[in-house]
């Protein structure tokens, strides 16, 4: 299996993250949140925004207002952009910055130039490339939609504060490491960068809300 074959590689690869598999051998460390399905870009999208720089707890709480606002079911571009932006920002409990970038991903999609349908075709930084241009999507965001939705194996997010604390500990530095300082540890886990931060996160039982 390729979650066997990713413990294997991190275990060889890295002496601090096979001391942290070792800790953590009753959990799955490899699962991942449950996340819209395969092909439902767009309701991926939006729940990470709705999940940034938010809990996890908080995060699921304001997803789960705004889809029961819509009936049941994540809202689709034409339901963001025909519904009022402060009724949006209240029935989700939404920021007005957030119910901004909703809606410019909204309108990204609907003039096309956000093609979801074509994203599992792109390489990881094509696939940054098209979704940062949408205003609300940086970097973390994209770096999440490509671990969590599109299922992508070698992905880092350098910039998480979860994956820098992570690191802090398990290496036992002074300091969490900066974003520059986790690329270059992150080359040693290639291929399987993604299960690395997977591992980090579950070590501080803090998986990202996306």
């Amino acid at each position: 299996m390729a979650e066997d074959l990713a413990i294997a590689h991190l275990r060889r690869a890295d002496p601090a993250l096979a001391a942290l598999i070792d800790a953590l051998a009753d959990i799955p460390v490899l699962e991942r949140p449950d996340r819209p399905k395969p092909g439902e870009h767009y309701a991926a999208l939006v729940r990470t925004i709705v999940g940034q720089q938010l809990s996890t707890k908080a995060a699921r709480s304001i997803w789960n207002r705004l889809v029961e606002h819509f009936g049941g079911r994540p809202p689709t571009p034409e339901q963001v952009l025909a519904a009022d932006p402060e009724e949006l920002r209240a029935a989700g409990g939404l920021s007005r910055a957030k119910t901004t970038y909703l809606r410019s991903l909204a309108e990204h999609v609907i003039e096309g130039s956000l093609e979801l349908g074509r994203l599992e075709e792109l390489d990881d930084d094509a696939v940054i490339a098209e979704l940062v241009a949408v205003k609300g999507i940086g970097e973390w965001s994209a770096h999440m939609f490509l671990m969590f939705q599109l299922g992508r194996p070698d992905v880092i997010a350098p910039g998480d504060l979860g994956i820098r604390r992570g690191i802090q500990i398990a290496y036992g530095l002074a300091e969490m490491p900066t974003p520059a300082a986790v690329v270059e540890l992150a080359e040693a886990w290639r291929p399987y960068r993604t299960a690395a931060c997977l591992l980090l996160w579950r070590s501080l039982d803090a998986t990202p809300a996306q």
